[in-house]
């Protein structure tokens, strides 16, 4: 087990610089224009893929940190830059992490390269979970997997929503119910390759923020996949429906909490990014813009907006720290220390753009200056992968053991 350290190795801190400056020279300058264009950047990933940034071997490297940070070190440096552009780059990994987590060896390695694709034809992949009538309840969910004797194919019918990546991805992650009597016991993921018939992609959304990251529905009309694209391996979830029906444990948890709990504390990495970026601008802001004859920093309301902005994302990173090193180290949640981590960095996104927005006045509320576009993308995190409500509800129910309702 890797010692929890707050002191960053020197490989640590390269790899951290190395993504500052990707993030700086290349998401920043190009922010505005594709928040504005609401389009899949492609020109940007394909500059991450030549350096080696959007790639299976470098996300995997960064998973594979002992101590459980390259992850977290890697998204707070992206989304620093850009939230849109930073999404548009790590959204793959959502879908890889569904493989890592259910798959089998031989799947991870047959599927996980091709979400990539190459850095001459670059690939992404969508992994979809969330339904039209199924967000926070996934054991509401409607999507079908129905097994074909015939011909040994699973047969797919759904609607998918909110599905980053959804419809363009050269690989899609399908979570769907084989058994409804089980509810979210009941569900498995499914890989959908490339050009498979039947899948097609629905209305894509033009949200508030993250506007640069393809968000969309994904409808399944008979989609056919072969056997072995059932993630585990048809025999295993088989079993484990099998003990599910006799009232035995099923297993891990079901298809998409498995995903979602391994990436709850990388999202509120990207939190914290998003929040640094806010409150170095504002403190910038603060120390050169003059009124009544003096900097506005010089004013103690602002000053302590500043200095609990800055106490608020630290704790934020520590959280996130933690939580990952935790996850890394194969240590319980015993307090639901993942759903903490993406909270309470969630909810400082929020406050700490909201806040320099406000340090800014007018100037904060125009697109000529880039906290607008922050807050607008923090607002996301309070939502997507689990709502701050869902994770409080989480937090509660492992603290007390009552199923709270």
């Amino acid at each position: 087990m890797s010692a929890f350290s707050l002191q960053l190795t020197d490989d640590q801190r390269t790899v951290r610089d190395w993504v500052h400056t990707f993030a700086a020279d290349v998401l920043r300058p190009a922010a505005a224009e594709w928040d504005e264009r609401e389009e899949t950047p492609w020109p940007i990933l394909q500059e991450a893929a030549k350096i080696g940034l959007y790639s299976l071997d470098f996300f995997s490297t960064q998973a594979f940190d002992p101590t459980g940070l390259g992850i977290p070190l890697t998204m707070e440096e992206l989304f620093w830059g850009d939230a849109g552009l930073g999404l548009s780059i790590v959204g793959t990994t959502l879908a890889a992490a569904g493989v890592v987590a259910s798959g089998t060896p031989e799947q991870v390695a047959t599927w996980a390269p091709q979400m990539f694709g190459t850095p001459d034809d670059v690939k992404v992949a969508a992994f979809c979970s969330s339904e039209p009538d199924a967000g926070s309840d996934v054991s509401a969910m409607r999507t079908r997997a129905t097994w074909d004797e015939a011909t040994g194919e699973w047969v797919l019918n759904g609607v998918k929503t909110w599905a980053t990546n959804g419809g363009i991805a050269h690989i899609h992650i399908v979570v769907a119910t084989l058994d409804p009597t089980l509810g979210a016991r009941g569900q498995a993921s499914f890989v959908v390759p490339p050009g498979t018939p039947g899948l097609r992609q629905g209305q894509k959304f033009k949200k508030h923020g993250i506007r640069a990251s393809h968000t969309a529905e994904v409808i399944l009309d008979n989609v056919r996949v072969p056997a072995d694209c059932i993630l585990g391996g048809k025999d295993k979830i088989d079993e484990r429906l099998a003990r599910a029906r006799e009232g035995g444990r099923a297993g891990r948890s079901n298809a998409a909490m498995a995903t979602f709990e391994s990436s709850r504390p990388a999202v509120g990495a990207q939190a914290v990014g998003i929040a640094r970026a806010a409150y170095e601008y504002a403190l910038d802001y603060a120390k050169t813009r003059e009124q009544f004859g003096r900097p506005i920093i010089d004013n103690q309301a602002v000053a302590f907006t500043l200095a609990d902005m800055r106490t608020r994302i630290d704790a934020a990173r520590l959280l996130v720290w933690r939580a990952s090193w935790m996850a890394t180290t194969g240590q319980s949640f015993d307090a639901a220390e993942g759903s903490m981590s993406k909270l309470y960095a969630g909810e400082t996104a929020k406050w700490v753009t909201t806040n320099a927005m406000q340090i800014l006045g007018g100037n904060g509320f125009t697109r000529e200056y880039p906290v607008e576009r922050m807050h607008r993308d923090s607002a996301i995190y309070t939502i997507f992968e689990g709502t701050s409500e869902i994770q409080r509800l989480v937090i509660a129910r492992t603290i007390s053991g009552v199923p709270i309702r």
